[in-house]
This record gives C-alpha cells, sequence and structure tokens, in this order.
C-alpha cells in the first residue's frame, strides 16, 4: 500500500492508523508543502532576473574591428573645446513674406494719404487765408486729413503689433518686402516660453529647422512683438539673410550676456536620438565602443555643448554613428565595458 492508498483509506474510515502510520503521514505533507514552495520561489527568482525593463548597471558595448570600422565609414576624434553663453530655448516659424508685403502696403498707403490730405489741408487753408477758398471746402479739407491720420494711427499701430515698433518707424518697408520676396532675407517670429522677458533683449540667436541640428543659421534681432494675454510669452522678431520656406517651423537658442562656461562641442552629426535622449559613441579601445548619454539643451552652431559625461580626452565616432547604434541594437559583438 502506498502513501497516497493510505491518505485515501484512513480518509474513509476503512484504515485506523498506528501512531507511526500518522508520522508518516504527517512527514509526507510537509514533504508537499516544502516542494511546492521551492517552486514558487524558483517563479519568482525568474521574475526578477527577467529584469522586466531594467536597465544593466554598465551599458552594453559593440567590439568592431578595424576592418569593419573602416567597411562603415567610420571616423573618430576627439571633441573640441568650446565656451558656452548663457542663452534662451525658443521655438517659432518663418513668417510668410505675402502676410509682411500685404501689412505692409496698406500702411503706406494709409500713410501716402495721410500725407496728401495734409497736404491738401494745408493748401486749402492758404486759399482760404486770401478768401479764395470757401468755409465749406476748408471743413472739407479738415475732416479729410483728420480721418486719414486716424486711419495712419490704427494701421500703424496694427502694423507694429504684428512686426514691432521698430519696423514700424522705417520708411522703406516695402523695398523691405521686396527683399522677401527676391529671397534675400527671412523673418523668423520666434516665441519664448511663458514668463520669460530677457532684459536686455538678445542681440542674436542661432537657428535651425526643427529636427534638423545640422542646418543651424545665424539671426539678428529686429525687434520685440506682442505678448499673449492668455499665456504671457513673448514673441520676438528675427532676419535671417537668406531665404528660408514659409512656416517653417524653427528651433532656436537665443544669446543672452552673462558668464561663460567651458566645455566641448560635440558635431551634430555624431549626435544620435534613441528613447527621447541625446547619445554618442566613445572609443573604449581600439575595437570597442559605448554609448555615452548626453545632454540636449545647448545648441551651438553645427553642434552641441557638452560639459558632462565627456572629457576632452574622450574619442567619439564623429561619422557613421548609426551604423554602431544599428550593430548595438542587433546584438552583434557585445562586450560589457565602461567608458575610461
Amino acid at each position: 500500500m502506498n502513501l497516497r492508498e493510505f491518505n485515501l483509506r484512513c480518509y474513509r474510515g476503512l484504515v485506523k492508523p498506528s501512531q507511526n502510520a500518522r508520522l508518516m503521514l504527517l512527514c509526507g505533507a510537509l514533504v508537499s508543502l516544502f516542494v511546492f514552495g521551492c517552486s514558487k520561489t524558483d517563479k519568482a527568482d525568474t521574475a526578477v532576473s527577467s529584469g522586466n525593463g531594467a536597465e544593466p548597471a554598465a551599458r552594453p558595448g559593440v567590439t568592431l574591428d578595424l576592418g569593419t570600422q573602416e567597411r562603415l565609414g567610420l571616423k573618430i576624434e576627439p571633441p573640441a573645446p568650446a565656451q558656452w553663453h548663457p542663452g534662451i530655448h525658443a521655438t517659432g516659424r518663418v513668417a510668410n513674406p505675402l502676410t509682411f508685403t500685404a501689412a505692409a502696403t496698406d500702411f503706406e498707403m494709409a500713410r501716402t494719404a495721410a500725407a496728401a490730405s495734409q497736404v491738401e489741408l494745408q493748401r486749402t487753408q492758404k486759399l482760404a487765408s486770401q478768401e479764395n477758398a470757401s468755409a465749406r471746402a476748408l471743413e472739407s479739407a479738415q475732416a479729410a486729413a483728420a480721418r486719414d491720420s486716424l486711419a495712419l494711427q490704427a494701421a500703424r499701430a496694427k502694423f507694429a503689433a504684428d512686426w514691432g515698433l521698430r519696423l514700424a518707424a522705417q520708411t522703406n518697408l516695402l523695398a523691405l518686402a521686396d527683399q522677401l520676396q527676391t529671397g534675400k532675407l527671412s523673418f523668423v517670429k520666434l516665441l519664448l516660453p511663458v514668463g520669460v522677458f530677457p532684459q536686455p533683449l538678445p542681440a542674436s540667436a542661432i537657428i535651425y529647422p526643427f529636427g534638423n541640428e545640422t542646418n543651424t543659421l545665424a539671426a539678428e534681432f529686429a525687434d520685440n512683438l506682442n505678448i499673449d494675454p492668455n499665456t504671457e510669452a513673448q514673441t520676438l522678431l528675427f532676419v535671417v539673410k537668406q531665404k528660408l520656406p514659409q512656416d517653417l517651423a524653427v528651433t532656436a537658442q537665443l544669446q543672452l550676456p552673462g558668464g561663460i562656461v567651458s566645455g566641448l562641442a560635440v558635431p551634430a552629426a555624431a549626435v544620435l536620438r534613441y528613447e527621447g535622449r541625446g547619445w554618442v559613441y566613445v572609443q573604449t579601445d581600439t575595437n570597442q565602443f559605448v554609448r555615452a548619454e548626453i545632454p540636449l539643451d545647448r545648441l551651438l552652431e553645427n553642434g552641441w555643448f557638452v560639459s558632462e559625461n565627456l572629457a576632452a580626452t574622450n574619442r567619439i565616432v564623429v561619422a557613421g554613428a548609426e551604423a554602431v547604434l544599428s550593430a548595438e541594437l542587433s546584438g552583434s559583438g557585445f562586450t560589457t565595458g565602461e567608458r575610461d
């Protein structure tokens, strides 16, 4: 009779177990509980060791021999020393030149009409003083001059709200509109973060099309525009001396006066965007590369300024970094190394 049959008979009352039998029954139950507990512990340990997305302490590296590096066209060099001037990060769009042309035309028409009616009023006043113009003619000239003067004030206020007081004070707006139409200039409107009102205003900015840091452009400050009453965010107008696609979304770094920070300049071609962060590959040995995270919050011309996670003695991949990332993600040639 085995243990299972013995337990069943005891349960049905067919067998009355002796003291030794009871002891054997108790030992069997304890063994069953121990085996069950061990199986649960093994499963729990397996779930923890799987990681479930947890990142390892040491980031895996990539091993690429010299022949593979040459075939992939890797270019490796140390980052150049650089200095960072404090600034503000902003976003915006390239202004439509037709919109500016229409606003400038309306403004110039109002200015021309006001000037003409003022001249006519002066002429009528002179004639009236010589009794060569009627009182009715003088009143009509005065009314026309007043009407056109009010229209000019309204046109100036509207133009200044959209394009700034500096441009509203200029008298060559149509010539400026022609430069925009022919592609010699482009206006860019940049929206500052909410509640940011820099004093003094930035004299220049580095602008690049959204998501394309390799194409940086120098921009000069033109004027400060209106403040949105709902968000309290200010818009600044900058000019770029080349043609840009209208309504192009851009990002900019506005340069402000302040203390200078020393660091490194990382070329834009060396930077990878992966998992919502910025990365570069650092060469730790002749055939080994490790991915290092860098912040992407300080834009330089044709690159990024970095003051952490990199040293001047590091050598980084400045061409072919995408191929190294592909090798890492495919799991080929791994070694668990850390950056020196």
